[in-house]
């Protein structure tokens, strides 16, 4: 059964479904692996990859990379506050393993891969290759 929380004076709460079966079980969500949301970004000299990971210790993050293909995965453990005697109302986060493949262009720098953290957010930056152009004069023969 879904419950959301009401907007009236007494904060009760809307039943959605009472169907048990529609629900999925929490086990098989549980046993699968999700992936992490990631945004791509391009700049003239980089690509640039940003991952939220609140609640994720650095420790718990693995960042690969293999034939064009960048990996990013880890686990994310659920806080002790779920240990308690409650009842979870809405659960919307994920609280176990990740991981996600992005296939990167080929005119990067794979060398030149750097991953950093703020502020919960993973950026990872991969600058582009830096080609020499030049005007070339045609000979008449």
């Amino acid at each position: 059964m879904f419950k959301f929380f009401g907007v009236s004076k007494e904060e009760e709460f809307e039943e959605i479904f009472e169907d048990e079966d529609e629900v999925e079980n929490t086990q098989t969500v549980k046993d699968e692996i999700w992936q992490i949301a990631v945004d791509i970004l391009e700049t003239k000299f980089e690509m640039i990859l940003l991952a939220p990971v609140a609640w994720i210790s650095l420790d718990d993050i693995d960042i690969s990379f293999h034939n064009n293909v960048l990996t990013i995965s880890g686990e994310r453990f659920r806080p002790e506050i779920y240990s308690r005697d409650i009842n979870v109302r809405n659960s919307e986060c994920y609280w176990w393993e990740f991981s996600r493949n992005i296939i990167l262009p080929e005119n990067l720098d794979f060398d030149g891969i750097k991953a950093t953290m703020d502020n919960n957010l993973l950026i990872i930056t991969v600058p582009k290759l830096k080609f020499s152009s030049q005007s070339i004069r045609i000979e008449k023969i």
